[in-house]
């Protein structure tokens, strides 16, 4: 998943704001401009705030197939330099190879993610609307390596028949993306990976989350500011890493082509942040969301100054450049006056991950469902002496 988020963290942005117009095409009209902004700011914050939430419920989950990705300050700190070598290695990638046949490679290798995605965030409205003689099945599906004792999962991942439903539709989603490349299914794709990233992606502390949005932070300002790497990149890029809206709707409809955008690295980023303090707001039991409102107010305003600086001079801007500050400024100054600062920094997310089963260093040697996985973990609670005997084989 780290991985995954690097490249589109570093490949997304045109200067990871909004982007102006092309100098060729006729210049926007101011109605057409502002419905634009506000249809990004709005399809930035949607993603943010859901995906915040399910990240709550993500972090009890005791599904396998479900548990988060936590980013640890070590990670944190190498985040910077892996997306920075992601995004010279596409600069080079697309400066020696032909650009059609890695923007193939490359649709081919979204549209796959992005039916998973889709389908993953999709499944928890459409099951709403099943009836409730609807036939739904049990699968799972499960890889293992070895065998007798010294098997390992893989992969143990459980869905039914309604899962394969979502998936169907999401798949009829990404024929219309690889056929078309419209812009409203190149969104649908983009909110989906946005909203996985913040549910499935975990900050450990408020630490890590500075490490890492103050080491993007510099990494945005100097590709940005400093080459023309990003911009050449996002300009060659062909895939559902960005959200784009039209500022010509108005006048041409769904058919418009003279697009405003905003990389998903601006959305997730910030995002993962938000959502570790929604779980600390609940951490504390007090029945308030007071710093999750205060960042997401913060990442409004980062936002919303991003367009101001970029329409004013008419230049494509690093948007972290002004969210970093808000998102990291805005709730640190309401644990200043409340007192809470040692609280904030002292929390540990990754503790409320299964809080009576150790963090998994490797793969017991059983299989089945999530649930006897969880039993096993607990007979070796249990069995303390045992456990000692025992030499397990890390990942």
């Amino acid at each position: 998943a780290g991985g995954a988020a690097a490249m589109e963290e570093a490949a997304a942005h045109n200067g990871t704001g909004p982007g102006a117009p092309a100098p060729a095409r006729p210049p926007a009209t101011p109605e057409g401009m502002a419905l634009a902004y506000g249809s990004l700011v709005l399809m930035a914050l949607l993603p943010i705030f859901f995906g915040a939430l399910r990240s709550v419920s993500c972090a009890k989950s005791k599904n396998s197939s479900d548990m988060p990705e936590t980013i640890t300050s070590r990670d944190a700190a190498r985040f910077p330099i892996v997306a920075s070598c992601t995004l010279l290695g596409l600069y080079l990638f697309f400066k020696i190879f032909s650009q059609e046949y890695i923007n193939l490679l490359l649709s081919m290798y979204f549209f796959v993610l992005g039916i998973l995605a889709l389908s993953h965030t999709i499944s928890p409205m459409m099951n709403r609307f099943f009836p409730a003689n609807f036939p739904n099945k049990q699968y799972q599906l499960l890889f293992t390596q070895g065998s007798g004792d010294s098997k390992e999962e893989i992969v143990n991942y459980e869905f039914d028949t309604k899962d394969l439903v979502c998936l169907a539709l999401s798949s009829v989603v990404g024929v219309w993306y690889l056929l078309r490349k419209h812009w409203i299914a190149n969104n649908l794709f983009g909110l989906a990976f946005s909203l996985n990233g913040v549910e499935l992606l975990h900050l450990n502390n408020v630490s890590t989350g500075c490490i890492l949005l103050g080491g993007l932070f510099i990494y945005d300002v100097f590709w940005v500011f400093g080459t023309n790497v990003m911009v050449t990149v996002a300009k060659s890029f062909e895939a559902p890493i960005k959200l784009v809206f039209p500022q010509d709707l108005l006048e041409k409809g769904l058919d418009a082509d003279n697009f405003a955008m905003l990389g998903l690295g601006d959305i997730v980023i910030p995002g993962i942040f938000i959502a570790l303090l929604l779980r600390f707001d609940i951490s504390l039991k007090k029945n308030t969301h007071t710093y999750f409102y205060t960042s997401f107010v913060a990442y409004i305003f980062g936002l919303g100054l991003t367009i101001f600086i970029m329409h004013i001079f008419k230049h494509a801007q690093p948007a972290l450049l002004y969210l970093v500050p808000a998102c990291i400024g805005f709730p640190l100054l309401v644990a200043l006056a409340k007192g809470e600062v040692t609280e904030m920094f002292s929390y540990e997310s990754s503790a409320e991950i299964l809080p009576h089963t150790p963090r998994l260093t490797h793969f017991p040697t059983v299989s089945g469902s999530p649930a006897s996985l969880a039993d096993s973990m607990q007979q070796k609670l249990s069995c303390p002496r045992r456990r000692r005997q025992q030499s397990p084989s890390a990942m």
